[in-house]
């Protein structure tokens, strides 16, 4: 069995090098934004828990692969009841959910009302690993948060297809925020790769009872969807979610959150660009209200990193990635 803590405890220790963890979550914000893209694509012929059993599977192939190739093994025992609370909420619930969600609404909009999810993070993150929650990151959250609203009202003349959707988006932003809150303690316990490869792989046994369902799907489906599947597994589920646990291990449940609300205003384009969904002038407002919250909650980062410096997570490497790990 192998256990990760002094490895972690090694990759913050370098300041100069704090500039990995921001990279990291880039990654993750530019994957996660094609996703909501290839999930409206291959969700035309993939049921919602077919589509979320075969990006499951592909990502846990590639991310056992590449456990194996670095011989990292088990996570300690202290992990697992986060790998498995995470891997229920987050890797099985939330891609069903999602999956079905975006069959009711655009790509654009259904990542916009996901990232509710970030104010969720952060209260929850709050009240149960004693987070810090900055004036200007809460500030920028409800910023954010009113472009989520604007975005709901946006699609309140659509019918009861669109109201359902909604609901479903939101039922992915709550599961998505307890999975990453449940997965951030974990982290002290084993590597990234570890924590997002048993995610997954426990995300995929409760996604199982879809197996038949995407058999005789997958023997139907275009060779278009089936790669857009496993477009989804390979990289915005086994790459992205790993440097997300990377990034997060280095900073807080909240300040990460708050990254994610690029996320919208990528999909937008994305989704017009790809798709042909113009988006209407009340959701391009809230787009950019939802980038407005992101641009006040970073300057706040920006600022106490040169003035407080141990206040903020994602500036000090050293001290981020061991105070913050102290209070959870």
């Amino acid at each position: 069995m192998t256990t990760t803590p002094p490895a972690q405890a090694a990759a913050p220790a370098t300041s100069g090098h704090d500039w990995r963890a921001p990279a990291a979550a880039c990654v993750t914000v530019l994957l996660w934004a094609s996703a909501f893209v290839s999930i409206r694509s291959a969700g035309e012929a993939y049921s919602p828990g077919a589509l979320a059993l075969g990006r499951l599977l592909a990502g846990t192939l590639t991310l056992g692969a590449l456990l194996l190739v670095r011989r990292e093994g088990l996570p300690s025992r202290a992990a697992w009841p986060g790998v498995v609370g995470s891997g229920l909420l987050w890797f099985g619930l939330y891609m069903v959910v999602l999956n079905w969600g975006e069959q009711q609404v655009d790509a654009g909009t259904a990542a916009m009302i996901v990232n509710v999810g970030p104010i969720l993070m952060a209260l929850l993150g709050a009240r149960l690993l004693g987070e810090a929650l900055p004036r200007r990151l809460v500030t920028g959250m409800a910023v954010s948060f009113a472009g989520a609203v604007v975005v709901g009202l946006s699609m309140s003349g659509h019918g009861s297809s669109s109201v359902l959707g909604v609901v479903l988006c939101l039922l992915a932003a709550l599961s998505y925020a307890g999975g990453v809150v449940i997965q951030k303690p974990a982290l002290r316990h084993g590597s990234p790769l570890q924590i997002t490869t048993f995610g997954c792989l426990v995300g995929t046994v409760a996604c199982l009872p879809f197996t038949g369902v995407l058999v005789s799907e997958a023997a139907d489906a275009p060779v278009s969807a089936t790669l857009n599947m496993v477009y989804l597994g390979v990289f915005p589920t086994a790459l992205a979610f790993t440097t997300w646990a990377y990034a997060l291990a280095r900073t807080t449940a909240g300040r990460m959150g708050a990254t994610t609300y690029a996320v919208p205003a990528l999909v937008v384009v994305m989704s017009w660009l790809l798709l042909d969904e113009v988006p209407a002038l009340l959701t391009v407002a809230g787009g950019l209200l939802c980038l407005a919250g992101v641009a006040v909650s970073r300057t706040r980062a920006r600022n106490r990193g040169a003035s407080d410096g141990p206040a903020v997570a994602a500036d000090p490497p050293a001290e981020a990635g061991q105070g913050t790990a102290g209070r959870i």
